[in-house]
């Protein structure tokens, strides 16, 4: 047996968007490792647009901002696949309808249904699935490494990733008064992704980001997919409500003396 322990077992992955995703790059090294992955997408739209990339993947659709939609996937892919192992909750959304504004002008109906889909969310997905998955079983999200930072260019969602992290270490407790399931996040630095490249400005502060790292590199997806799989695993067993911060170091250089010098260099 492997040290990952991942024979014949199950997982469920929410969130594939295309082969840059974080949640693509989970399933490739799950099943590298003798994984079965499930997944679930958003719409009939998002699934057809990756029929190529998931093949013969069994592939369902949730819409997780209706909870019929998550009461009905538990049901389904417990019935058909049940117990489920894990399950990877790598799911965003914001929708700036009136474009990126100061975080005081925020618009209420964008927050509630930014926090509802990309937060509340995990909390629904984690009471469906609750009957079906087996009595060790470990649900991992991803979420970010500086929810503390105010970042311009990320709008109101580094709050919503701050409650991300809070209800998985709240589920941590509620699941462990009669089950042994596990809720982690996988904390990441800035990444370069499909989704990333339509924030602006984020180019700018990804390039500053790998500065500050300790090996002046930023994360690849698949560091971060490989964390997310180790905590998926039954050699991650001791660790439970817990964010694993994976950044290469980025907030702990604040005061790297070369962006010390470029910041204080005169125009």
């Amino acid at each position: 047996m492997s040290f990952l322990q991942f024979e014949n077992k199950r997982f469920l992955v929410m969130g594939v968007a295309n082969r840059k995703s974080v949640a693509w790059a989970i399933t490739k090294t799950l099943e590298e490792q003798g994984a079965e992955v499930i997944h679930s997408v958003r719409s009939p739209e998002r699934l057809e647009s990756l029929k190529k990339l998931l093949g013969d993947r069994k592939a369902y659709i949730c819409d997780v901002e209706y909870p019929e939609q998550i009461e009905a996937l538990a049901k389904e892919v417990g019935q058909a696949h049940g117990p489920i192992d894990g399950i990877v909750h790598s799911i965003a959304f914001a929708n700036y309808s009136e474009g990126f504004k100061p975080f005081h002008e925020t618009v209420r109906k964008d927050f509630l249904q930014a926090t509802s889909i990309s937060a509340f969310s995990l909390v629904e997905v984690a009471n469906a699935f609750k009957p079906y998955l087996s009595p060790d079983a470990s649900v991992v999200s991803i979420g970010i490494s500086s929810t503390d930072v105010t970042a311009e260019n990320y709008g109101y969602m580094a709050p919503i990733k701050a409650a991300l992290e809070t209800c998985s270490y709240n589920l941590a407790k509620s699941f462990g008064a009669d089950t042994r399931v596990r809720f982690n996040t996988v904390n990441a630095g800035p990444l370069k992704t499909s989704a990333s490249a339509g924030i602006p400005g984020y180019i700018e502060s990804y390039l500053y980001a790998e500065k500050l790292t300790f090996r002046k590199q930023n994360l690849s997806t698949q560091e971060v997919a490989n964390t997310a799989v180790f905590l998926l695993s039954p050699a991650s067993s001791g660790i439970n409500g817990q964010g694993i911060v994976v950044n290469a170091g980025m907030d702990r250089n604040y005061f790297d003396k070369d962006v010390i010098s470029a910041a204080m260099r005169p125009d």
